[in-house]
């Protein structure tokens, strides 16, 4: 199975972080958010993916290359000016022959893919769409869904008084070459203002899986950082470089220590004295 992994948005939201950083380079604890989403793919043995590129692409590709060093095929697909979220994916139509997962290079997530694949498989779907249940869903789309998961309502960025759920849209998605059809190449499109409309009008298999575990849009400065702390604090499952030596202290492999300074460090291996290096 394949993946499709946006990476060519501009993230002006994280602003002047990415001035000169295309937004999938942003560092969550010392690494591309990108290449925990590359991890997420490889964990669930998909690692035939695309990248979409855009803005600042050349340092994108710069810093993953071929994907060897992560065990995957990276792929790149450029764009000459935005193509919107859909859009993109089109741009990529001519190496997609099967159903594959589409996912964020600018979120955090845990989720298990396997689990909305089989979902996806099951209802027959066209368009799957992980959704997540927030406290605030203004920020995002929508979702209502009939007992078997079809999509009946969706509104992209509600106002209060227009909120009729709290689950959203992730944008991590498992669809249907088939659905590529429905939108012309090289125009702009977005997922949820264009394409999710049009399925809904025409019944064409949109669902909503509700999937468990860790999901955050990492597009504001807040939730950038809230964001490491739930990773310190191990509320999402990913690697880490660093190591929790002592309660909410974290240590990475390349740290050097103050001369003349020691400290106990006790995990659940073993206890180790650290001392003062060169």
């Amino acid at each position: 199975m394949k993946a499709v992994i946006l990476a060519g948005g501009r993230g002006t939201r994280l602003h002047p972080f990415t001035r000169r950083m295309p937004k999938p380079l942003v560092p969550l604890l010392n690494k591309p958010v990108m290449e925990y989403s590359i991890e997420l793919l490889k964990k669930h043995g998909i690692s035939d993916i695309i990248v979409t590129l855009q803005y600042l692409g050349d340092k994108i590709m710069n810093y993953f290359g071929d994907g060897s060093r992560w065990g995957v095929n990276l792929t790149y697909v450029l764009e000459d000016a935005p193509l919107g979220t859909a859009g993109s994916v089109k741009n990529a139509e001519h190496l997609l022959d099967e159903p594959f997962i589409v996912i964020s290079g600018d979120a955090l997530t845990d989720f298990d893919l396997i689990d909305g694949l089989v979902f996806h498989l099951h209802n027959k779907s066209l368009f799957t769409i992980f959704m997540k249940e927030v406290k605030n869903p203004a920020k995002f789309g929508i979702i209502q869904t009939d007992l078997n998961g079809k999509i009946k309502r969706f509104l992209e960025k509600p106002q209060k008084d227009q909120e009729f759920s709290r689950v959203v849209n992730t944008g991590i998605y498992i669809v249907d070459p088939i659905v590529l059809c429905l939108m012309e190449k090289n125009r702009e499109y977005d997922f949820s203002k264009e394409l999710f409309p049009k399925l809904m009008e025409n019944n064409m298999g949109l669902y909503g899986f509700k999937a468990k575990g860790y999901w955050k849009d990492i597009g504001s400065h807040e939730d950038y950082r809230q964001a490491q702390y739930d990773m310190l604090e191990r509320k999402v499952q990913v690697s880490l470089q660093e190591e929790d030596v002592l309660p909410k202290l974290w240590v990475g492999s390349h740290v050097r220590y103050i001369r003349g300074s020691s400290f106990s460090a006790k995990n659940s291996k073993s206890k180790t004295l650290v001392k003062a290096g060169s």
